[in-house]
């Protein structure tokens, strides 16, 4: 894989992948991973295959992720991004669920 930016907003690519070093910005535990044998940073780059560009606040929807400022974005690898997503957003379910009201009564 290159370094090349994508088609579309090549600027904000590389707005987030320079700072990044063209690496996945995973770090300790946001995916499960502890990233240990690796400086606690996954190793993924785009010369291992496609990064992707989020929030990471990933339990935001398609709108408001879409209007996160550039400063908020970071680099993603694919398998970092789809655990780091499942655990955070299993973590907001359990949270809601701690949060809802008890039943006043069974019946």
């Amino acid at each position: 894989m290159s370094k090349r930016p994508p088609l579309g907003a090549s600027a904000v690519w590389k707005a987030v992948m320079e700072p990044a070093g063209h690496r996945c910005q995973c770090q300790g535990g946001l995916c499960g991973s502890q990233h240990s044998d690796t400086g606690r940073r996954c190793i993924n780059s785009s010369a291992h295959g496609r990064l992707l560009i989020a929030p990471a606040d990933l339990t935001l929807s398609t709108v408001a992720a879409a209007a996160v400022p550039v400063e908020e974005l970071r680099a993603w690898c694919g398998s970092c991004h789809g655990k780091a997503r499942n655990r955070q957003l299993a973590a907001a379910r359990e949270l809601e669920r701690r949060q809802a009201d008890e039943p006043l009564s069974l019946f």
